[in-house]
């Protein structure tokens, strides 16, 4: 037997595996790097996060990766090289951060690449009636694996096309896994580039478990006080605090028909960027507001987006509680914006549930990662959009 695939099999048969999970989400803001031990799988899994990093990306390397994201045309031969650098890049990091922790490489038994998405394509945007959904991440798995030395699981979007799903969002899965709760109905609210949450039952019945993209998260509000203050992001909604909503403008943001599709749903920066925006003020008259206005439109574009989506979980089914993560967590308005209109529900963070709102992308892959060695397809009935499948493919150190 191969000597990888044994170690493969002796992995699956641990009572606990010890496994690194890495994010890089559609913000760009760096690599996000979760040290977990797993132990079970399935229902029965259980997950203790160790250590936890985000390696921040250089504004060169920012550079780099916005030559080829969510552009239709490329630099082929850029994004061709891109695939393995960036990979190297990441490995390099894994083990620099695992020197950081007194870890030996040897020590970790698997690592779940994301990979950075460059361009997300599900068919109700493209528009190509022969093609399907589609989706693409760069940071190719043998790279990493032949850097760290460390077998690696990546790519994991694709078996979720393949089997009829649009590649997102994935965090229904490991969602479920951690964080559903006999008697507590939960709603798992991400708020990173996109935004995206999970519904979770009180039942933990997985065939009542609701997911989507519910539109912008961050991507928008960044890109703009990228481009018109030359900061990476509003720093605790300072900007859009100065400004004021201007009504026309946010009317216009919400027409767009995704608004309008039903859950679950997946959208990206390809349709949610400044050239949206663009149009959004041209047609409102807008186009010579103030920046802080802007801003603070952004916010409750995505803050009314996000509730709306909500309020269609509401339609059906009441919520006890709406933990958040990811970089709109630490945004004061927009988390004041969505606590107001649900007076009478819980908001908090994921850190309460013991797994920081930083971390849990990094943290959900490193289960998926988990189930594709130990566990196996979950079950949420046969409803489009939500595919029972293993994601990953496996790359060998040598």
């Amino acid at each position: 037997m191969n000597k990888n695939v044994e170690k493969l099999y002796r992995l699956s048969g641990k009572a606990s595996r010890t496994i690194i999970g890495l994010m890089s989400g559609t913000s760009l803001d760096g690599l996000d790097i979760a040290h977990c031990t797993i132990t079970g799988f399935g229902r029965d899994t259980n997950l203790r996060l160790d250590h936890f990093k985000t390696v921040p990306y250089s504004s060169e390397i920012k550079e780099e990766i916005r030559g080829v994201f969510a552009k239709k045309m490329v630099d082929l031969e850029q994004l061709t090289l891109l695939n393995p650098w960036l990979a190297i890049l990441h490995g390099k990091w894994i083990l620099e951060a695992l020197e950081e922790w007194g870890i030996s490489p040897s020590a970790v038994d698997l690592i779940a690449s994301h990979g950075q998405t460059i361009f997300h394509a599900p068919k109700i945007y493209h528009d190509r009636t022969q093609y399907d959904n589609g989706t693409l991440q760069i940071g190719d798995g043998d790279h990493v694996a032949r850097t760290t030395g460390i077998i690696t699981i990546s790519d994991f979007r694709q078996k979720h096309i393949a089997a009829g799903g649009e590649g997102a969002p994935l965090a229904l899965y490991g969602d479920y896994l951690l964080f559903s709760k006999q008697g507590e109905s939960r709603l798992l609210l991400n708020m990173g580039g996109i935004a995206n949450f999970t519904f979770l039952p009180t039942s933990q019945d997985a065939e009542q478990v609701l997911v989507t993209d519910t539109g912008p998260g961050n991507t928008m509000i960044d890109a703009f006080a990228q481009h018109h203050f030359g900061i990476p992001f509003d720093k605790d909604a300072a900007l859009a605090l100065q400004g004021k909503v201007h009504d026309a403008l946010l009317t216009e943001l919400k027409s767009d028909p995704f608004f309008k599709l039903s859950i679950p749903k997946t959208t990206g920066p390809e349709l949610f960027n400044l050239e949206y925006l663009r149009r959004a003020r041209e047609k409102s008259g807008t186009g010579s507001a103030n920046p802080h206005d802007i801003l603070a439109t952004l916010t409750h574009f995505s803050a009314n987006t996000i509730s709306m989506a909500i309020e269609e979980v509401l339609n059906r089914e009441p919520i006890d509680a709406i933990f958040t993560s990811g970089g709109g967590a630490h945004n004061p308005l927009l988390m004041d914006l969505i606590s107001r209109t649900f007076p009478t529900i819980r908001v908090a963070t994921t850190d309460e549930l013991n797994i920081s709102g930083d971390a849990k992308e990094a943290v959900l892959f490193a289960v998926l990662a988990n189930e594709a060695v130990a566990g196996g397809p979950i079950r949420f009935g046969e409803r489009k959009g939500i595919p029972a499948v293993t994601m990953g493919k496996i790359s060998f150190p040598d």
